[in-house]
C-alpha cells in the first residue's frame, strides 16, 4: 500500500507539536525557542523562507524577530507599518491570509523583496494572539515545489503560531516573575534581614556563609527571639539551593501524628478527613532547604521516621506505600541543650549527629549589646515607614533605657518594644515611659560598700559565674564559650568559688 504523504506530514507535524510543546511553556531563552518554532514551521510545510514579526505597540510597527531563508539576516533591517502589506494587513485585522499570487493582490507590499531581490510568489501569513490581542504575525514565502499555500498548510502555520504565542507569554511571566521575585526578595531582605556589628554576630555570620557553601545539615543553637529562622534563611539564600524553595516547619506544640502529616503529607483515604492527597513539606522542599524549627520539641517516635528520610532520602506519605524519593538539605534550631536532651535519653543520639554535622550557636542580644542601638533603630525605620511617620525619632533617655536592659526575649521583644512604643508615642519622639520595659537587676547589685577591691571582684566573679551556669543549665562548656575563658579556668573557678551544686 502507498503511503499517503498528506497523512504522513500531518504525523510528522504533530510528532514535531509535541516535542516543542513539551518544554516551550517554560522556555527562558525566547530567540532559541521562536527560531526553532519557525524552522519547524518552514520545514514541516515544505516553504523557501518564513519570518516572525512581533508588534512594537510604541511606533505601531512590526519587526522581524526572526526569519528563515538565504536573505534572513538582511530581512531584519526592514520594519512594517501595521496595515501596511500582507503581514500589516493580518496584524490589524487579526485574520489569516492565503495570498496564491501576491502579484494580483494590492495589499502585498514589494518593496522588501525588490530590494531583497527575492521572487516572491504566494505567502501565508496568521496571526500571533495572547489573550485575544494580536502581539506579532507569522508569515511563510514559497512552498519549495511551486504551488500555492492552501488550507492545510494554514492550519499548520496557526499551530506553529500558537506556540510561538505561548513561547512568548511563557517568557514575559518569566520575566515578571523575575521582576516580581527580586523585588520580593529585596522587601523581605529589609525586613529580615540580620543586623548588627558586634563580633560576635560576625563570627556567627561568617560560619553561616561557610556552611551555606556546603551541603551539611546544621544545627543552630540559641534563645528564643535570637533569629535562628533568620539564620536559617541566610544560610539557604547564600547557598547554591537559593534558587529552589524554603519550607519552614515549627515542630513545637504539633502531636506525632499531626507532624507526619506535614512533614510527609497522605494519600487520600488515609484517615477520616483525608478527602485529598496532601502534599508534606519534605516533598514541597526537594531540592531546596526544608527548616524545622523546635526540633527539640520532637517526640522520639518522629525522631526515627525523621531519622529515616535523612538516612535514606525515602518517606511514604500517610497511608501510603508507593516510596518517595527526595534531595533536600536539613536545617534545624532549638532553645534546648540537645547534647543534653540525648544524655537524658530524650532526643536520639543517631538523629543528633545527623542534625548536628555542624553547629551555630546564635548569641542572645545581652552579649551582643553595641548591638542593641542599631537593631532599635532598625526597627523604628520599619515601622515608621508602616506608618508614614516619617519624623519619628528616640530620645536620648529611651535609647539608654534600651541599652541597660538585657532582653531576656531577645530580638523578637526588642522589636515588639519598639512596635509598642511607636503606637504609644504622644508626639515624634519616643520617651522611656512609652517603653513596656523595666530595669533588671545586675550581678553587681550584690556588691554593697565596706568591701575591699579583691573582694568585691571576687563577688562579682562569683555572681558572674552563677548567673552564666544558669543559663547554660550547667553546662561549662558553654558557659566558658559565652564567657570568654577556657573551660579548665572555669573549673578551677568553680572549686575556688565552691560553685559545684550550680
Amino acid at each position: 500500500m502507498n503511503a499517503n504523504p498528506v497523512t504522513d506530514k500531518a504525523a510528522i507535524s504533530a510528532q514535531q507539536l509535541r516535542e516543542i510543546s513539551s518544554w516551550v511553556a517554560s522556555v527562558q531563552d525566547l530567540d532559541q525557542t521562536l527560531d526553532l518554532i519557525t524552522e519547524s514551521a518552514t520545514r514541516i510545510v515544505g516553504a523557501e523562507a518564513a519570518s516572525l514579526l512581533l508588534l512594537d505597540e510604541k511606533t505601531n510597527a512590526l519587526f522581524f524577530k526572526t526569519a528563515i531563508g538565504e536573505k534572513k539576516q538582511k530581512v531584519k533591517e526592514f520594519r512594517v507599518k501595521v496595515g501596511q502589506g500582507i503581514a500589516g494587513h493580518v496584524a490589524e485585522k487579526g485574520e489569516p491570509l492565503l495570498i496564491k499570487d501576491v502579484r494580483q493582490d494590492d495589499r502585498w507590499y514589494k518593496e522588501i523583496s525588490d530590494s531583497l531581490e527575492l521572487v516572491t510568489r504566494s505567502i501565508a501569513c496568521v496571526p500571533l494572539k495572547l489573550q485575544a490581542k494580536v502581539i506579532g504575525v507569522m508569515q511563510l514565502i514559497n512552498k519549495k515545489d511551486g504551488t500555492a499555500f492552501d488550507e492545510a498548510d494554514r492550519q499548520q502555520l496557526q499551530e506553529f503560531a500558537g506556540l510561538a504565542a505561548l513561547a512568548l507569554g511563557s517568557a514575559k511571566r518569566f520575566q515578571r516573575f523575575k521582576q516580581e521575585n527580586k523585588f520580593l526578595r529585596k522587601e523581605l531582605g529589609d525586613r529580615h534581614q540580620i543586623v548588627g556589628r558586634s563580633v560576635a554576630l560576625d563570627k556567627v555570620l561568617n560560619d553561616a556563609i561557610k556552611v551555606a557553601k556546603s551541603k551539611a545539615s546544621a544545627l543552630i543553637l540559641g534563645e528564643s527571639g535570637t533569629g535562628k529562622e533568620l539564620l536559617a534563611r541566610l544560610i539557604h539564600e547564600a547557598g547554591p539551593r537559593a534558587d529552589q524553595p524554603l519550607v519552614i516547619l515549627n515542630c513545637a506544640a504539633l502531636p506525632e501524628t499531626l507532624l507526619e502529616d506535614e512533614l510527609f503529607g497522605h494519600e487520600k483515604g488515609a484517615f477520616t478527613g483525608a478527602i485529598g492527597r496532601k502534599i508534606g513539606k519534605f516533598e514541597l522542599a526537594h531540592e531546596g532547604t526544608i527548616f524545622l524549627d523546635e526540633i527539640g520539641e520532637m517526640n522520639f517516635g518522629m525522631q526515627a521516621k525523621l531519622l529515616r528520610v535523612l538516612q535514606e532520602g525515602v518517606f511514604y506519605r500517610v497511608g501510603g506505600n508507593t516510596p518517595i524519593t527526595v534531595d533536600v538539605r536539613v536545617l534545624s534550631a532549638t532553645n534546648k541543650e540537645l547534647d543534653k536532651e540525648v544524655a537524658e535519653g530524650n532526643f536520639r543520639e543517631d538523629l543528633y549527629y545527623r542534625l548536628n554535622v555542624v553547629q551555630i550557636n546564635l548569641p542572645p542580644l545581652r552579649q551582643r549589646m553595641e548591638d542593641i542601638p542599631v537593631l532599635a533603630e532598625h526597627f523604628l525605620n520599619l515601622f515608621k515607614e508602616e506608618t508614614g511617620l516619617a519624623n519619628l525619632r528616640i530620645s536620648k533617655e529611651a535609647m539608654q533605657k534600651i541599652q541597660q536592659y538585657n532582653w531576656p526575649g531577645n530580638i523578637r521583644e526588642l522589636r515588639n518594644a519598639i512596635e509598642r512604643a511607636v503606637v504609644m508615642r504622644e508626639g515624634e519622639t519616643i520617651v522611656p515611659d512609652d517603653l513596656p520595659i523595666k530595669q533588671n537587676k545586675r550581678p553587681t547589685e550584690g556588691v554593697t560598700v565596706g568591701l575591699t577591691l579583691e573582694e568585691a571582684l571576687n563577688q562579682f566573679k562569683r555572681d558572674f559565674i552563677i548567673m552564666n551556669l544558669k543559663h547554660t543549665s550547667g553546662n561549662r562548656s558553654q558557659a566558658a564559650k559565652i564567657m570568654d575563658i577556657q573551660r579548665t579556668y572555669l573549673s578551677r573557678l568553680i572549686s575556688k568559688y565552691e560553685l559545684r551544686d550550680h
